[in-house]
C-alpha cells in the first residue's frame, strides 16, 4: 500500500473502533491523529481541555505565534513548513550550550532552564511538552511570577515521576491547555496535537 492509502485506511480503522461515541466536532481531528500517532484509544478519555483550547490554539498559529518544544523529537515532528506559511518557528532550546551550563550551575534540568530562556522571547508562545515534567513545572512557575504568558500550553509529558503532578498544576493556572492526563504521553503526541491545528488551518485556506 502506497502511504496515503495507509494513512486513508488508518483512520477509517479508528473512525469504525470509536464507533458512535461521542465526539465533540472541535476536538474530533484532534483526537484521532493523536489515536493516528499512537495506536492508542485511551487518549479518547484521557485528552483534557480548558475552553475552546483548539480555537485558541489555531488562532495563535494563525497570528504567527511561534512554538517552543521540550525535545528535538517534538521538533522534528512538527509541520515546520505549514508553520512557516502563518510566520511561526518552532524553537527546542535543549541542547543549547548556554542552557547546559546554566543547569549544571544552578543543579536544574536542562529542561527547566529552557523554559525559562523562552520566557525572554517577545514573540507569543506556544509550548509543546511531550517529556519533561520540569518543564512544565517551570513554566508554571513562570506563569505564577508573572514572567510567562503563553497562548497555549500542551502539557502532554510521559512518564512515572511527577509527571501526573505537572499535568494537575498546570491545568490550574489562568492559561490555556490541552492535557493528557495520567501518565501517558511523549513527543510523538505533542507534535500530532500541534499539526492537528496546522492542518486545520491549511485546509481552511484551500
Amino acid at each position: 500500500m502506497k502511504p496515503l492509502e495507509i494513512e486513508r485506511r488508518s483512520f477509517e480503522i479508528i473512525k469504525e473502533e470509536l464507533g458512535n461515541r461521542p465526539m465533540d466536532p472541535e476536538y474530533d481531528l484532534l483526537i484521532r491523529r493523536v489515536i493516528h500517532a499512537t495506536a492508542d484509544f485511551e487518549y479518547y478519555d484521557t485528552l483534557t481541555f480548558s475552553p475552546h483550547a483548539m480555537h485558541v490554539l489555531t488562532d495563535a498559529i494563525a497570528s504567527g505565534a511561534d512554538i517552543v518544544t521540550d525535545t528535538t523529537m517534538a521538533a522534528a515532528g512538527i509541520n515546520k513548513t505549514a508553520l512557516k506559511t502563518f510566520g511561526g518557528e518552532v524553537h527546542c532550546f535543549i541542547a543549547d550550550p548556554d542552557v547546559a551550563k546554566e543547569a549544571k550551575a544552578r543543579s536544574m534540568t536542562r529542561s527547566q532552564v529552557s523554559m525559562e530562556k523562552a520566557a525572554t522571547m517577545e514573540k507569543p508562545l506556544i509550548f509543546a511538552i511531550g517529556n519533561a515534567p520540569t518543564a512544565l513545572f517551570s513554566i508554571c512557575d513562570l506563569v505564577n511570577a508573572g514572567k510567562l504568558h503563553p497562548k497555549m500550553v500542551i502539557g502532554v509529558p510521559v512518564g512515572f515521576v511527577n509527571v501526573v503532578e505537572a499535568k494537575e498544576a498546570l491545568m490550574q493556572l489562568p492559561v490555556p491547555y490541552i492535557v493528557a492526563r495520567g501518565r501517558k504521553g511523549g513527543s510523538s503526541v505533542a507534535a500530532a496535537i500541534v499539526n492537528a491545528a496546522l492542518y486545520q488551518l491549511v485546509t481552511r485556506e484551500e
